[in-house]
């Protein structure tokens, strides 16, 4: 479970860069849940590099669409 949060968390910032670019701030909406889940399982698995990783993400992503009004 340590390995596929970490795993999840990447994903998730891996996909978070192209989703900073504008009109493609729809991506977020993809980006936070999956973010959600690698902090879950980080957090529920005791690792904390990808509970962090998740955090970030979940940060960045929620910031981006509200500044975006959620749509661009």
């Amino acid at each position: 479970m340590r390995t596929l949060s970490l795993v999840l968390g990447v994903l998730a910032l891996l996909l978070l860069f192209p989703a900073l670019f504008p009109l493609l701030g729809w991506l977020n909406w993809l980006v936070f849940p999956l973010a959600l889940l690698a902090a879950g399982l980080g957090a529920l698995s005791g690792e904390d590099r990808a509970f962090k990783l998740g955090i970030l993400v979940m940060v960045v992503s929620a910031l981006r669409l509200f500044l975006g009004g959620g749509f661009l």
